[in-house]
């Protein structure tokens, strides 16, 4: 498996996805049903190639990636060749804008010098998608980048 198997919770969600996708290798709800009791091994692999190729598409349509620690928020965009980071600090050990709190003190500080911005590309590797789940791995999630484009916004106006 490349990626990591879906959760019991997003196979059902996706109930009608696998029904598809087994049909597409002619398995029959009744062979599936005997695959799963007498070929347990083959059961395994047919769940894992299918929560691949969801996190292939998935990771395919991802746009923006954020994380959020304690003192830094971590705003990915994702591009062909690249992606592009803006970096949050706060420089005030005792702000955790992980907290309501804290997130409403960076909402009214962040063009203070308690907080610092920092941007960066990188290039991606020879495996696009095996870069973006790595991110998601250490804890970003896909977002619609409106925190991105807002700060991006604000590094325009500033420098």
């Amino acid at each position: 498996m490349k990626y990591a198997r879906l959760t019991k919770e997003q196979f059902e969600e996706l109930h009608t996805e696998f029904i598809n996708f087994l049909a597409t290798q002619s398995i029959t709800g009744k062979e599936w049903a005997d695959i799963k009791i007498n070929n347990p091994e083959v059961a395994e692999q047919e769940l894992d190639v299918f929560s691949d190729l969801v996190w292939e598409g998935v990771l395919q349509k991802a746009e923006y990636l954020e994380n959020m620690a304690p003192q830094q928020l971590f705003l990915f965009k994702i591009k062909a060749e690249q992606m592009q980071l803006i970096s949050v600090k706060v420089m005030d050990k005792t702000k955790d804008i992980t907290t309501a709190d804290g997130y409403a003190w960076l909402q009214e500080n962040f063009m203070t010098d308690e907080v610092e911005f920092y941007t960066a590309n990188k290039q991606f590797s020879n495996d696009r998608s095996a870069d973006i789940f790595k991110l998601i791995k250490q804890g970003s999630i896909i977002t619609k980048g409106e925190l991105y484009r807002f700060f991006e916004d604000i590094l325009d106006k500033i420098s």
